[in-house]
């Protein structure tokens, strides 16, 4: 069962996917998208820069 006290965040080619989406796409929806899906898996775009940063370093 899982811990509700524990985040559980999507697997990291999905956030990666986003990044590129926001950062690279050069498309304003694509980047609008990409946007909207971290701040909806993480609460905010500096949560999910410190858990890709987290992520980086294991």
């Amino acid at each position: 069962m899982l811990d509700p006290k524990i985040p559980h965040y999507p697997p990291l080619p999905l956030i990666q996917t986003w990044v590129w989406m926001m950062i690279e796409s050069g498309d304003p929806e694509l980047q609008q998208k990409g946007r909207d899906n971290l701040i909806s898996a993480f609460g905010s775009l500096a949560k999910a820069n410190e858990y890709l940063s987290n992520a980086h370093k294991k």
